[in-house]
């Protein structure tokens, strides 16, 4: 199960955590679903397509793990390198613009166009996220399509890509433009307990985001219908039925256009409730794996997951926060006069947080695979 970046987590955690501050942690906006990635589903894998009566009753039995091949191991191993150079890039970007004073001059520029306290941060994150959209656009090409394509992952077009990429932009732009006057608000208001104030705020955020997600941000990237085997979704919803998961509908998305690899899940609450599954999961499993699969991921919607990851996700950055504002009066008494600001309300702090967050984010890695695998 591959967790957070992916759409049906967009709004639970880069959509909150841009929102609330540490979404920005990332230094990009929140990426489309890449080929790469999948929202908190099964492994993405390009698996091949079996006959539906190829089942034996061997395959009732202990299961042989069959041995990794090369290419698979050269993927493991790169992808592991490509995780350490984005901690790395994740301290690098925002330390440069910070340390350079280059955040203080994207600040007054702000302050020029919005005129108010408002529209300043508005306008400064408008700029800020351009800015690091351009400067991790090579990185995001390499991961989210040169990479896929050479292990034979993808087949998306270019065009799709940069598509998606510039949808992920403009919903970053309108979540973090609408939601990111809060937390600066709270450091105004409540210099001390800023920082818990905003990680609370974040449980109530990411559970509306949660809610509208699946309905209004996941259709951007890819079309959502219903699913075309109709006997195989009964056999789904009984499933889901004797799961306890009661008045859900089952999607089918057209995946395919662009990646190989196979995904289904299950998110939303209430109205938004829905059952997930890529084309390509259904076309590459028989319906016993594909009803194992999706057992599989029942389980983690009424284990309470989603809503664990919620809680995980502000604790997170409740962390971050409070690192950031035990750091502020050394760190920024020693380099305001590089920095170009004296206070954490200053918006131009904003690479603060981001200088902070990859160490927290990192230690905390272990803990998220942990609970979401």
């Amino acid at each position: 199960m591959k967790t957070l970046r992916p759409a049906a987590l967009l709004a639970l955690v880069l959509l909150t955590v841009a929102a609330l501050q540490a979404p920005l942690l990332a230094v990009a906006p929140p990426a489309a679903p890449g080929p790469d990635e999948a929202p908190h589903g099964i492994a993405n894998q390009a698996a091949e397509p079996r006959p539906a009566n190829t089942v034996s009753a061997r395959e009732t039995g202990p299961v042989a793990v069959p041995e990794p091949s090369e290419k698979a191991l050269r993927h493991a191993r790169s992808g592991n390198w490509l995780w350490v150079f984005d901690q790395v890039w994740s301290l690098l970007v925002p330390g440069v613009i910070l340390f350079s004073g280059f955040s203080a001059r994207i600040r007054d520029a702000a302050r020029r166009i919005g005129r108010n306290w408002f529209f300043t941060i508005v306008v400064y994150f408008v700029f800020f996220l351009l800015i690091t959209f351009v400067i991790g656009l090579p990185l995001s090409y390499y991961t989210g399509f040169a990479r896929p394509h050479e292990y034979g992952l993808s087949n998306q077009t270019f065009g799709k890509w940069l598509s998606d990429e510039l949808k992920g932009l403009m919903v970053g732009l309108i979540i973090g433009g609408l939601l990111l006057w809060i937390p600066y608000r709270l450091v105004k208001t409540s210099p001390r307990r800023w920082w818990l104030w905003t990680s609370l705020l974040a449980i109530p955020v990411a559970a509306f985001f949660l809610l509208i997600a699946p309905i209004v941000i996941d259709p951007l990237f890819n079309k959502f219908g219903p699913m075309k085997d109709k006997v195989l979704e009964q056999k789904i919803l009984d499933l889901a039925g004797r799961a306890g998961i009661q008045g859900a509908r089952v999607f089918e998305v057209d995946k395919s256009a662009d990646t190989n690899t196979v995904n289904a899940y299950v998110t939303g609450f209430s109205g938004s409730k829905r059952i997930v599954l890529w084309d390509t999961t259904i076309a590459k499993l028989t319906p016993d794996e594909l009803l194992f699969v999706m057992g599989h991921e029942m389980g983690h919607y009424v284990l309470g997951h989603v809503v664990r990851s919620i809680f995980f996700a502000a604790g997170l950055i409740l962390v971050t926060l409070y690192a950031a504002d035990r750091l502020q009066d050394g760190l920024i008494a020693r380099f305001s006069s590089r920095f170009g600001f004296t206070e954490l309300a200053d918006i131009a702090s904003l690479h603060v947080d981001l200088h902070v967050e990859p160490v927290p984010a990192a230690a905390a890695a272990p803990a998220v695979n942990s609970t979401t695998a």
